[in-house]
């Protein structure tokens, strides 16, 4: 068994609170947290400014906190500033991204992701919750993209076509509903039935003629490969993969399913430009 820690800097008390997230490598994944508080440690802010994530630890067994691990699972994680950089390879946000929320809003959150991991499906309900707070007074916006895990899951490449054609045939309200229901229903690590796929589009109001030909016609093959490697080529070893990108263009890596507060903390630091 294999463990690593991974630091996410707390802004929201003078003293530095400090959230550990403590992964245990188990045959179900299991993920245990523990929060740390130290009264006496100098003010955090006076230590790192506005950073507020560490690269991540280089594990045993290659796998980020809370995330599926991609290829290569025995690659060490770069170092901070070598992902700073690979954080600017991020591809631009096009009116081609499925995008939640104030197409202009100053900071936007842009999830590579993949519907059969269960981190993923962890991680979902947090960003709606996400958007009920910022997304409806235009202050975040929710881009996702795609990076299914091919190695672990093998479906989970097809469910990424499909939200695609959900998004072809009725816009970004069908592809979201259709995202929004998939994750609800599938048990994850490949656990959906494909036949699930084109009932699902039939509940969100498709035509289920029209997305079951989408779905075979290898139409958004490319675009989701496009979607996968610029994960990769961002630093992303694992899914969930974000990237929150503030009001004046800085780069904040957010890795794993981790809680509502430390999204918020990203955020809110992302609002202010530091």
């Amino acid at each position: 068994m294999a463990s690593g820690v991974v630091w996410f800097v707390s802004t929201s008390n003078p003293y530095g609170a400090i959230i550990v997230v403590n992964k245990c490598m188990e045959t179900d994944n299991k993920i245990e947290v523990a929060s740390a508080l130290s009264k006496y440690s100098t003010p955090i802010s006076v230590l790192v400014g506005a950073i507020i994530i560490a690269a991540a630890l280089t594990f045993g067994d290659g796998k980020l906190p809370q995330q599926d691990v991609a290829a290569n699972p025995g690659q060490a994680q770069p170092d901070a500033a070598a992902l700073q950089k690979q954080l600017e390879n991020i591809a631009p946000i096009t009116a081609e991204d499925h995008i939640r929320g104030n197409p202009d809003a100053p900071v936007k959150i842009v999830e590579y992701s993949d519907t059969e991991c269960p981190f993923c499906k962890r991680f979902h309900p947090t960003m709606q919750q996400v958007m009920s707070e910022y997304g409806a007074d235009g202050k975040v916006a929710w881009v996702y993209r795609h990076f299914p895990l091919d190695q672990l899951h093998k479906k989970a490449r097809k469910e990424a076509i499909a939200l695609e054609c959900a998004g072809d045939q009725g816009g970004d309200d069908a592809f979201w509903k259709y995202t929004d229901r998939l994750y609800e229903v599938t048990p994850s690590n490949d656990g959906l039935d494909p036949s699930e796929l084109p009932k699902i589009a039939s509940e969100v109001g498709l035509n289920v003629t029209t997305f079951n030909t989408c779905l075979a016609s290898g139409k958004f093959d490319a675009h989701v490969e496009a979607d996968a490697q610029n994960a990769i080529a961002t630093g992303g070893s694992g899914t969930p993969w974000s990237i929150v990108i503030g009001k004046n263009g800085k780069k904040y890596p957010l890795s794993g399913a981790q809680p509502y507060e430390s999204v918020k903390q990203i955020i809110d630091l992302a609002s202010q430009g530091k």
